[in-house]
Order: C-alpha cells, then sequence, then structure tokens
C-alpha cells in the first residue's frame, strides 16, 4: 500500500504562526495607542491617565476574546455583551475626559466585524466611523485632522478584522488539510480491500477446488491429480503476484487472459462453459475492469451456485462493449445484499469508467451485464446508483 503522509504537523506550524502573528501585530498597534495615550493625557493629569489606559487595557482585552477561535462559538447574547462592554470603554475616554482617540475605537470597529452576522455588521460599523467624525467636528481640529481621525478609525477596524479573518482561514485550511488527509487514507484502504476481495477472491477459490478435485482423484487418477496440483502451484503464483500488484496500487489485467483461466477453472468444478470473447483490442483500464468483472462473477458462480452450464461473452457493439456472464443453477433467494461484497465493488469499478451493471436473477438462473465505454474518458464521472437499483443491490 502506497504510503499517505499526513500534512496535519506542517498545518499545525502554520496555525501556530498565524496566532502569534495576530498576537504580535494587535500588541503593538495597542502599545501605539498606549504611547499616544500618555502623550494626550499627559503625567500632570494622573487621574486622567490612569483611567483613559484602563479603559484602553478593557478595549484590547476583550478585542482579544473577540479574535479567539472561541469566539465563534459564543451565543448571541454572549457576543453582544462584549460589544457593549467594549464600546463603553471605547467611549468612556471620550466623554469623561474629552480624549480623541481614534484607535481604540477602531479595535471596537473590528470587534463589530467580527462578532456580528453578515452584512448586519457595517452598520454598527458605520456608526462608530460617524461617531468619531462627529467628535472631530465638535472638538473643532482643522480638516486635516477631521480627515485623519475618520480614516485612522477606519483603517484600524479593517485592520484588526482582517488580521483576525486571516487566522480563522489558516484554521479552516488545517481542518481541510486534516480531513482531505482522513479521506485520502479511507480511500486508499478502500482501495487496497476491494483489490484483495477482488483478486484474491478468485485465486483462493481456485486453488481451494484444484486442490480439493486434486485430493479426490489422487488415488483413481494420479495423471490427473498431478495436472491439478500444477495448476495449484500456478494460481498460488498468481495469487502472490495479485498482491504484489495491490501493494503497489497499479495492476493490469486481461479479458482474454481471465477467459482463459476461467474456462480452466470452470472444467476442473465440472461446469460446462460456453465462451465467446469478440470485443478486440481494448482500453487498458477497460479491460482491467472487464476481467476483474469476469474473475468476480465466475468466483460468485463456484460459492454461491450449484451451476452446470454457464455462457461467458464479450462483444462490441458501437463504441460500446458487452460482457455477460450467465448461469443456472443460482439460488432461488436471489442474490444477498451484503456492503462491501464483490459485486457491489464492481458497481464502482465499472462506474469509473463510465459503466453500468445489471443483476438478474430468475427461476434458478442468474445473469451479470457489464456495459462499458470502448475507450475511456477523462472526465467521466458518474453518480452513485439508488439504494433500490439493481446494481447497487448486487453483493457477493
Amino acid at each position: 500500500m502506497q504510503q499517505l503522509t499526513s500534512p496535519v504537523p506542517e498545518v499545525g506550524y502554520s496555525r501556530r504562526l498565524a496566532y502569534a502573528i495576530l498576537l504580535t501585530s494587535l500588541s503593538a498597534l495597542f502599545a501605539l495607542q498606549v504611547t499616544l495615550i500618555v502623550q494626550v493625557a499627559g503625567a500632570s493629569h494622573p487621574f486622567r491617565l490612569a483611567g483613559a489606559l484602563a479603559s484602553a487595557a478593557a478595549v484590547f482585552a476583550l478585542h482579544l476574546g473577540s479574535s479567539s477561535s472561541n469566539a465563534e462559538r459564543w451565543r448571541a447574547r454572549r457576543r453582544g455583551a462584549v460589544v457593549v462592554g467594549q464600546a463603553a470603554a471605547s467611549y468612556l475616554p471620550l466623554l469623561a475626559f474629552g480624549l480623541m482617540w481614534t484607535g481604540m475605537t477602531g479595535f471596537l470597529a473590528g470587534s463589530i466585524l467580527l462578532l456580528m452576522p453578515g452584512w448586519k455588521a457595517w452598520v454598527p460599523f458605520t456608526a462608530v466611523a460617524l461617531s468619531m467624525l462627529a467628535a472631530a467636528i465638535v472638538a473643532r481640529p482643522g480638516a486635516y485632522d477631521i480627515a485623519l481621525a475618520v480614516a485612522g478609525n477606519l483603517v484600524m477596524g479593517i485592520v484588526v478584522f482582517g488580521l483576525a479573518r486571516l487566522v480563522a482561514l489558516v484554521r479552516h485550511a488545517d481542518v481541510m488539510h486534516q480531513e482531505i488527509a482522513q479521506l485520502a487514507v479511507i480511500r486508499e484502504r478502500t482501495r487496497f480491500s476491494q483489490d484483495l476481495h477482488d483478486l484474491l477472491g478468485y485465486s483462493l477459490s481456485a486453488i481451494a477446488l484444484k486442490a480439493e478435485l486434486s485430493r479426490r482423484t489422487m488415488v483413481a487418477k494420479p495423471e490427473l491429480a498431478r495436472e491439478e496440483l500444477a495448476d495449484v502451484v500456478v494460481f498460488a503464483r498468481q495469487a502472490v503476484a495479485d498482491v504484489r500488484l495491490v501493494a503497489n496500487g497499479y495492476r493490469a489485467m486481461s479479458l482474454v487472459a481471465e477467459a482463459g483461466s476461467a474456462a480452466s477453472l470452470l472444467a476442473a468444478a465440472g461446469i460446462i462453459a460456453d465462451i465467446e470473447i469478440d470485443c478486440g483490442a481494448l482500453d487498458e483500464k477497460v479491460d482491467t475492469v472487464l476481467a476483474t468483472v469476469l474473475r468476480e462473477a465466475v468466483t460468485n458462480l463456484l460459492r454461491h451456485s450449484s451451476a452446470r452450464t454457464c455462457r461467458l461473452a464479450a462483444s462490441q457493439a458501437g463504441e460500446c462493449v458487452t460482457l455477460v456472464v450467465a448461469n443456472d443453477g443460482a439460488p432461488r433467494s436471489g442474490v444477498p445484499h451484503r456492503d462491501g461484497g464483490g459485486l457491489e465493488n464492481l458497481v464502482a469499478r465499472l462506474e469509473s469508467v463510465g459503466g453500468t451493471l445489471t443483476i438478474e436473477s430468475c427461476d434458478g438462473s442468474f445473469g451479470l451485464l457489464a456495459t462499458v465505454p470502448r475507450a475511456v474518458r477523462k472526465a467521466t464521472r458518474r453518480p452513485a446508483p439508488p439504494r433500490g437499483s439493481a446494481s447497487a443491490q448486487a453483493a457477493s
């Protein structure tokens, strides 16, 4: 089986790096705002300075909570409480001390975009920007100072929002990478189990049948027993080769070769076989899929029926190739369904090359019809059959 390595450790490093960048950037912006507060409030007004710094610390702490991954799971009431608390801490220095600090209201604007859903968040975001415009006009600075206050508030809000969203995107990519790695492992395990079932089931059934026949004829017909034991060796070697192909993730099979092997196996089982393979050269993938269908059909015939006669035929009509496997001696109860069974594996294999599988079981007879295009289209994709369809109900 091909070794699959998960990208989780590398992505985990990316997530930690993103959080480090976010925390460093927000801390730097906060340190800049503290410096401006100290300059504006002045050391000569310790009460005003202490109040402004306390409000700034509360705004920054609440914004850190809004930027965390846990904020995505907060309820609406908690989100609203955080926004209200941050708004109170942001506007308190403005109302109580007359301090213009556009950076701290920028933290508030960013938290609004993070905590409120969709386009609704832009309404209070705009209100915060307009409030700073009104405060700047009331303070009667120059036009340059008014523009700087409003632009600083808008830019600060969008920057802190963008930093937090980038971390969220990295976290989402982390989860997606983990899911992709898990799906790749599941897909490889499924392929491995299907290949083992389809390949080894046939070889082991053949080995068991040939060994049993040689045991029965060893005394009366030693020459025939030796021939059957020679076939056992051939099938055992083929099983070893099949396992190696499965482990390497690639295998190519021939419908003509499988038909010849099936003829020998059916003859050993005392089943009269009418075999006609007339479909010409096939695309390698189509050839492999049809050979797998034939192998699984013969395996099921030996396991689940008491057939005396069977017919194996492959022909081409236009751009399609059909394979028919029919036999008598089928159980009257029909073909039992079992998830992960051989015929259900064949449904998936045929769909991968744009083919279909039809199963008929009636009055002790069983028929399997596989239809595939002669050449595989690269973009061929077919939906899974409904659970109630004949192809979905087939299993070994």
